[in-house]
């Protein structure tokens, strides 16, 4: 039979590329469900839970954790877009010494998790830590109340940890975007007379404004996200308060209203972030035809010098700190790397990790492969539902997660006991398999993110060739796409495991008795004052994370 390029087009069209269509919406369907779930359980928790809470909680609680919370996103948003930009811009712009590797390092951060800058940050600034010893060896002061030393356990302290290992967000998206401007703009701006500050403030600023709306709604989004930083340092925050009403009050339903309140925040965010995309994509197009390899501008004398200091401050506070802190403990406790406590906790975080790794692979390979077929309204919402789910803080989610599986524990509890008269106990919500389910919602987007993107990158043609040659569907996704996207499906994996294995919102909430993984294991004792114990769990979480920093960071250096 002989095809033309047109009819071969009409048949790829009409009978897909992959699975049979309703079977892959079926499951496209079901993997928004996944995520949909948990949000429509704290909806209705808050709503049938009562009110007996509500006036303590509206007095006491959510006035002062709202306003925390909102001045903690603003001060670290303002703190981490001026480190973000300014950055990207030097590295991107000018030429100084050690830009270079500057320019990769400045990503460092990424692989420290917040509550880890907080422990760091705590044990050296603290009064008996180095930086006030060598205050008081150096003035003479004997006690605490000879000078005045700014206390890191508060709102200024969190935002200066929150702000140190966060502001890579905004400096890849910025720079990304100050490459891709190619200078062009800046250089016919310098010709018609303009200076540095002002080409960078009536030009490429404004040109790279989408890129910083999308790295500070993924800052606030951390930052709401956060519960080990905020609680060691003091901060009272929404987050905070979700998990002192559940756990210490013991009230699930007032925390539950508390978690809708965080959604209102989550929703609004995630609105302002979709906007920014679609303004960056019209952005992209206006400058793409732009881009040159003009070189860029050497820096000499003092300035040249106060450019590489710019950059080498956010990595020694973002990463330098928390990595010799931490390090100079764990160096002085190698015999705890075999120690039953700490082996039990590596084991359920690769477990645990490797279990969610799969899930949310599994489920977002059907989400990109059903957007790669043929998109529908049905394909297109349960994307959009999909990807709710990361901006979702961790202590939402628990309880989110726990409430239907503890419901659907208990129904087939009572059905074993009626006929066979043996208790199954809570097999989902007493097991590791919540903090499974709540990282699957919280990371399936980063895994359909990373598949849609390696989809992306094969031609459609391959399909309609495999399926001309004689293909079945299944065949040629067995055959021509599985393997082609292995790349792409190994980074899912090690992405989310990765994030899987540092995530402690959700799992210091969900995991069982006596379950302990890496960051509960650090976080414990951290509570008791023993950051030293810790030191050797929370570098094996450090050196896990610079695993795709790096990756990243290589990509980078590529692309530029």
């Amino acid at each position: 039979m002989h095809f033309t390029a047109k009819s071969l087009k009409r048949r790829y069209a009409s009978s897909g590329t992959g699975l049979h269509h309703p079977l892959l919406t079926g499951w496209a369907g079901l993997a928004s469900a996944v995520v949909l779930m948990p949000i429509l359980a704290i909806a209705w928790l808050a709503v049938s839970g009562g009110t007996a809470d509500w006036p303590h909680l509206i007095q006491n609680v959510i006035p002062r954790a709202t306003g925390r919370t909102l001045l903690l996103v603003l001060f670290t948003g303002t703190a981490t877009a001026m480190i973000g930009i300014v950055t990207a811009w030097l590295v991107a712009t000018y030429e100084f010494p050690l830009r270079r590797f500057l320019s990769a390092a400045l990503v460092l951060p990424l692989a420290i998790p917040a509550y880890l800058s907080a422990y760091a940050f705590g044990e050296l600034l603290t009064f008996t830590g180095p930086v006030q010893g060598l205050v008081r060896a150096l003035f003479g002061f004997q006690t605490s109340r000879d000078y005045w030393f700014p206390d890191v356990r508060s709102l200024g302290g969190a935002v200066l940890v929150l702000s140190s290992v966060l502001y890579p967000y905004i400096y890849l998206a910025c720079r990304s975007m100050f490459l891709m401007q190619g200078r062009a703009a800046a250089d016919v701006a310098r010709t018609l007379g303009a200076g540095p500050l002002k080409v960078f403030f009536r030009v490429q600023l404004p040109m790279a404004r989408p890129a910083i709306m999308i790295g500070l709604t993924l800052v606030a989004m951390e930052t709401l996200n956060d519960i080990g930083a905020v609680e060691f340092l003091g901060v009272q925050t929404l987050t905070f308060s979700i998990f002192d009403t559940w756990l210490n009050r013991g009230s699930l339903a007032g925390a539950a209203q508390i978690a809708c309140i965080m959604l209102v925040f989550v929703i609004g965010l995630m609105m302002v972030e979709r906007a920014a995309r679609r303004r960056q994509r019209f952005a992209s197009q206006k400058t793409t035809a732009a881009v040159h390899d003009a070189a860029r501008l050497k820096l000499s004398g003092w300035k040249k010098w106060a450019a590489t200091a710019a950059c080498l401050l956010p990595i020694l506070s973002g990463f330098a700190v928390p990595f010799l802190v931490l390090g100079d403990y764990a160096l002085k406790r190698l015999d705890q790397f075999l120690a039953p406590r700490l082996l039990s906790a590596l084991l359920h975080s690769i477990l645990v990790s490797g279990l969610t790794a799969f899930a949310t692979v599994l489920l977002g390979f059907v989400l990109a492969y059903a957007a790669r077929t043929g998109r529908s309204r049905i394909t297109d919402i349960a994307g959009r539902l999909a990807s709710f789910g990361y901006g979702v803080p961790g202590t939402v989610l628990a309880i989110g997660v726990l409430f239907p599986l503890a419901a659907l524990d208990n129904t087939i509890d009572a059905e074993i006991r009626g006929l066979f008269g043996i208790s199954t106990g809570l097999l989902m919500s007493g097991t590791g398999f919540a903090i499974i389910y709540a990282c699957t919602v919280r990371f399936l987007t980063m895994a359909e993110g990373t598949l849609e993107a390696g989809f992306q990158k094969l031609s459609p043609h391959l399909d309609m060739a495999a399926r001309a040659l004689g293909r079945t569907s299944g065949q040629t996704l067995r055959a021509v796409l599985l393997p082609m996207m292995r790349p792409a499906v190994l980074t899912a994996a090690l992405l989310v495991f990765i994030e899987t294995m540092k995530e402690l919102s959700a799992t210091i909430m969900l995991r069982p008795f006596n379950f302990n993984t890496l960051a509960t294991l650090v976080y414990e004792d951290a509570s008791r004052a023993k950051v030293e114990d810790a030191s050797v769990a929370a570098m094996i979480i450090v050196l896990a994370g610079m695993v795709p920093v790096i990756l990243v960071s290589r990509s980078l250096e590529r692309r530029s």
